[in-house]
């Protein structure tokens, strides 16, 4: 793939032949995607039984004020125990990455703080694990038809929808569901 080719800052979708249960369905914010390989956050499913309270008295945060009820997300299978936040380029602190296209990634305790406390980025989704693939991994399974992808919105990304952000990234592309199919096309 050429520079122009990679993923960085775009959706993946998971098409519905999906083998890995782990993403059927699945809508992935891309982060990373390069010649090195690729990493992603699944912006459409949950962590089980988890919340934003729960996270900050495993991490020993206290906050000055009782902390707002947050969802968690099942960022990938990859180190669950590991929390990222993808977030609205507004924040900016030691650690943040600019992802591009108005989108950053913090993976410190600093963020969860000031989330708790009011100050954090203005969107924001808090994930544990993540979604990583190996050089040329992705490529292969795009080509395979695993994915589709499609620009990311601000909606489908942080957007508290996410029973349905599977299928409207599917219509964002213009996709009948009922044609798509598992099976790569051969001429």
């Amino acid at each position: 793939m050429s520079a122009v080719d990679y993923l960085t800052g775009q959706l993946l979708i998971a098409m519905p032949a999906m083998g890995d249960p782990r993403f059927s369905k699945g809508v992935i914010y891309m982060c990373v995607h390069n010649e090195e390989g690729a990493m992603g956050l699944v912006v459409n499913k949950l962590a089980d039984g988890l919340g934003f309270a729960d996270l900050l008295d495993q991490l020993n945060i206290e906050t000055l004020d009782v902390a707002p009820s947050l969802p968690i997300h099942f960022g990938g299978p990859v180190e669950t125990g590991r929390g990222f936040v993808l977030h609205s380029s507004d924040y900016v602190r030691d650690g943040t990455i600019d992802v591009g296209g108005g989108v950053s990634l913090t993976a410190t305790i600093d963020i969860l703080q000031d989330i708790a406390e009011g100050s954090g980025p203005e969107k924001f989704f808090l994930a544990l694990g993540y979604a990583g693939w190996g050089a040329g991994q992705l490529d292969g399974e795009i080509q395979q038809n695993a994915w589709l992808h499609v620009p990311a919105d601000p909606d489908l990304t942080f957007g508290p929808d996410i029973d349905s952000k599977w299928g409207r990234a599917i219509a964002k592309i213009g996709v009948d569901l009922t044609l798509l199919s598992g099976d790569a096309g051969h001429a």
